[in-house]
């Protein structure tokens, strides 16, 4: 599998490309990123071509995402996608923006206090002074804690609720019944609920093999959930050409956009009431006109010509209903079935029970993700002033500033590039990476030298704090949060299987098929991890495989190994003898704890940072890293990450920051084209303050009424207002 996904993306590549790359070469220190321009999507077979396509108009369906992705009427009470994603991709709202603890925690869901001893919790105003979250005497050492908070910066949603109805015409909120939080609520009133982890920017995003912090938006999608194979119920709907339908699987690789979009769409915390379904979705949107409560400027670089605005005079929504542009964009054998009933039924629950689901309503939600993957795929920043530098011939940029060059150096001999590597600056673009490794060798490291790192294949080897570790390619432990408060990659879906692929490879390599969920776990090769797992000598070793436990050669070819002499692996019998050990020292993982690597890209405008949001600025991430993380944990990387000199000095932070502020595309900071809007209207906070509510919101008496930040419609020229850090929009 992953091998068939790498030779569709170099086939992709122009010989400019390659020619451009063989050039860029590693020096001293970690491996130097690369421009990403020229850098094709990773594509998705099957979606735009063959004969059978599931799009057959892909401008069609690039104009049906970018509608879905900024309207209001898609969540059940005026949240969009873009409410966590407006700026810069990621969401910089202050007011109402804390959850209690992480995601999947064991901790208790109380609010910390501020630094000052007084109140924060639901509806509080962040100030500059919250920040960090995990604070010291001196911020390079965390010997002497002066405070540390588990609660999460992350995005309000929706006020909950159990649903209802929805309404096929007429206002944007669904029928649910609402009551006052246990935990989301100022005296009697509920306030919206607040995601458990930070939203990071969708902006190239497409780039990544999973998405997600814990990386549960599966690479494969399969039309109805985000967990790829994992679903033993996913499917679609399909028309046959003699007038019979079925609920066919649906395989599409390369598509974790629209499996995270499916994810976000059904949540009950980001966007919807508790059960309403992808159907009722469909059913509340089909008919009606894209983005009819927002103004869309009539020179967006996308919706323009469909925009009902005119020259000059700004108008809400767009001229075709949602049905016309999915006939439009999809094949019909997934709409075209226009008998009610096969389809099921809203839940009992609804007054419309009685109404069964169209055949497009029923697939709605494949629409809706594929729609917004292929809009989000033209969210690639990649005119940087660092993409636009002409090169040395060792590939290094010799058109930034001089502070900006010395910053990059520093980044490499600090060993940050060997996680923010490659031209998405980040180990998370397997697929991408892997195929810049194979056109050139030395693009992650020189094949010679100690300092380079494996970017082939999903499973690495790794020397962590707790001994030689299994980890997944992308992801990493840092110790930003105690594992207690955010498992990360170490979860499981909802089917009892873990998230990561590292814990399955373990059960592969013991023979445990029943264990293996996800298809990319049989292509790893052990000769592609940083340390070997197994060794062909005599003597015992506790932390290898060797000839006493019983090794064999890897059954996959041994063609381009980052590891010649790590081909082998232990037998069925040693590797089932080894996950029995409860003191086993070889087959250890390394999920729990462990995050997504996010890019450096446009970082400058992308904060809070990391995935609880606990850090306001780039200067605070700095220290962290130079204080070794904030917590222990078994999964951290001592030797990579934290072993080297730490950037302390003035003039090294300055050069530093003017190199992440390279990675800044100006189209982005001024949303010139293609991140360019209709308008946008969000809940900032309630009227009132974390002590008490001054008004009710309309929805219903025991919720509290929205204070609204509007960011107004941008066409394809942009703003003259660029977009500022996080810390701009704080309060003193």
């Amino acid at each position: 599998m992953l091998i068939l996904i790498k030779k569709l993306i170099i086939s992709q590549v122009s010989m400019f490309f390659l020619t451009f790359y063989m050039s860029s070469m590693a020096l001293a220190g970690g491996p130097m990123p690369l421009s990403l321009k020229g850098v094709p999507v990773p594509e998705v077979p099957g979606l735009l071509d063959g004969p059978d396509p599931i799009i057959v108009d892909k401008k069609k369906a690039i104009v049906l995402g970018k509608a879905l992705f900024w309207d209001m009427n898609v969540g059940s009470d005026g949240v969009a996608c873009a409410t966590c994603h407006f700026h810069a991709g990621a969401d910089r709202r202050i007011k109402n923006q804390l959850s209690p603890i992480g995601r999947n925690s064991d901790m208790p869901e109380e609010f910390s206090l501020r630094k000052d001893g007084s109140l924060r919790g639901p509806n509080a105003t962040l100030t500059k002074d919250d920040f960090p979250f995990f604070d010291t005497d001196n911020p390079t050492n965390r010997q002497d804690v002066t405070y540390n908070s588990d609660d999460v910066v992350s995005s309000a949603g929706t006020f909950g609720g159990v649903f209802r109805d929805t309404h096929v015409l007429g206002g944007m909120t669904d029928t649910c019944a609402h009551s006052v939080d246990e935990v989301f609520h100022v005296s009697a009133k509920g306030t919206r609920r607040v995601e458990p982890r930070n939203a990071p920017t969708v902006i190239n995003a497409v780039f990544n093999f999973r998405n997600f912090w814990d990386g549960r938006a599966n690479n494969i999608f399969n039309g109805s959930s985000e967990w790829g194979d994992r679903d033993p119920g996913a499917g679609v709907w399909v028309k046959y050409a003699d007038g019979t339908f079925s609920k066919e699987r649906l395989r599409l690789i390369n598509s974790s956009l629209a499996s995270q979009s499916l994810a976000a769409a059904v949540n009950s915390v980001e966007m919807t009431c508790q059960n309403r379904t992808l159907a009722d979705m469909g059913r509340k949107l089909l008919f009606r006109l894209p983005l009819e409560h927002q103004h869309v400027h009539w020179n967006d670089s996308v919706l323009g010509n469909y925009a009902s605005s005119t020259e000059g005079q700004l108008k809400k929504g767009l001229k075709m209903p949602y049905y016309i542009l999915i006939m439009q964009a999809f094949n019909p054998k997934y709409w075209s079935y226009y008998t009610r009933g096969p389809f099921g039924s809203p839940p009992l629950s609804s007054a419309k029970n009685s109404l069964p689901y169209l055949q497009a309503e029923a697939n709605f939600g494949m629409f809706f993700a594929l729609a917004l993957q292929l809009y989000q795929s033209t969210l690639v920043s990649d005119d940087s002033p660092f993409d636009r530098s002409a090169r040395d011939e060792n590939g290094v940029p010799i058109e930034l500033s001089e502070s900006a060059q010395r910053g990059l150096e520093v980044m490499q001999n600090a060993h940050c590039t060997f996680c923010h590597l490659g031209a998405n600056l980040t180990t998370s673009a397997v697929v991408t990476n892997s195929m810049l490794h194979e056109i050139d060798h030395d693009a992650f490291g020189h094949e010679d030298s100690n300092e380079r790192i494996s970017v082939n294949g999903i499973v690495t080897r790794l020397n962590a704090e707790a001994g030689a570790m299994f980890g997944d390619i992308g992801f990493s432990a840092t110790g930003v949060t105690p594992v207690e408060n955010d498992p990360g990659l170490g979860g499981f879906d909802p089917f009892g299987n873990p998230l990561s692929f590292s814990d399955q490879y373990m059960q592969l390599l013991a023979g445990n098929e029943e264990w293996i969920v996800d298809p990319f776990i049989r292509d790893v090769r052990a000769c592609d991890m940083d340390n070997p797992l197994a060794s062909a000598k005599d003597d015992p070793d506790v932390f290898q495989f060797t000839n006493t436990d019983g090794i064999q050669p890897q059954a996959q070819d041994t063609v381009d190994c980052f590891n010649p002499d790590g081909i082998f692996i232990p037998t069925v019998e040693a590797a089932r003898a080894e996950l029995e050990k409860p003191d086993r020292q070889r087959f250890l993982s390394g999920a729990n704890g462990s995050f997504k690597v996010p890019t450096l890209r446009n970082v400058e405008l992308t904060g809070p940072y990391m995935h609880n949001g606990g850090m306001a600025t780039l200067e605070q991430v700095i220290e962290f890293y130079a204080r070794s993380g904030n917590f222990d944990m078994d999964a951290k990387e001592p030797f990579k990450i934290f072993s080297q000199p730490a950037i302390t000095g003035a003039q090294q932070i300055e050069d530093v920051l003017n190199f992440l502020k390279s990675l800044t595309d100006e189209r982005v900071r001024y949303r010139r084209a293609p991140f360019d809007h209709p308008e946008l209207i969000m809940s900032h906070g309630h009227v009132g303050d974390n002590y008490a509510i001054q008004a009710e919101n309309p929805i219903s008496s025991v919720l509290a009424a929205d204070e609204v930040l509007v960011i107004p419609a941008v066409g394809a020229e942009g703003s003259s207002e660029p977009l500022q850090p996080f810390e701009f929009y704080l309060e003193e």
